[in-house]
C-alpha cells in the first residue's frame, strides 16, 4: 500500500482548504466565486486547490456558458465522506466536529 496513488489520494484530502471545498460542495454545486464566498478565500487559492481536487477526480466540473460549475464526485467521494463522518462521530469525539457544527 505504498503506491504513489495512495499517497496522492491522502495528500489531496488532507489539505485543509481542499477539505473545506469538499464540504462546501456537498451543500450544492458552485462556481469558483461562490466557493470563494463560502470559504472567504482568494480566488487564486481556491482555483489552485480546485485543480488538485479535479486532477484526482474528487470533484466534477461542467461548463455553463463562461462559468465552470464544480460538484463533489457522487460515485466515490460522497459515500467516502459519509463513511468518514460515521467514523469521526463514533471514534474521534468532540475534536473532529465539522465546521459550523
Amino acid at each position: 500500500m505504498t503506491c504513489k496513488s495512495y499517497k496522492l489520494f491522502f495528500e489531496t484530502i488532507s489539505n485543509d482548504t481542499r477539505l473545506a471545498i469538499i464540504e462546501c460542495l456537498q451543500k450544492k454545486e458552485m462556481s469558483v466565486n461562490e466557493i470563494c464566498e463560502c470559504l472567504d478565500e482568494e480566488q487564486s487559492k481556491i482555483s489552485h486547490n480546485l485543480k488538485k481536487l479535479a486532477d484526482c477526480n474528487f470533484i466534477d466540473v461542467k461548463q455553463e456558458g463562461k462559468k465552470r460549475i464544480y460538484s463533489v464526485n457522487k460515485d466515490t467521494i460522497v459515500p467516502l465522506m459519509e463513511l468518514v463522518r460515521k467514523h469521526v462521530h463514533h471514534f474521534c469525539g468532540q475534536e473532529c466536529k465539522r465546521q459550523g457544527e
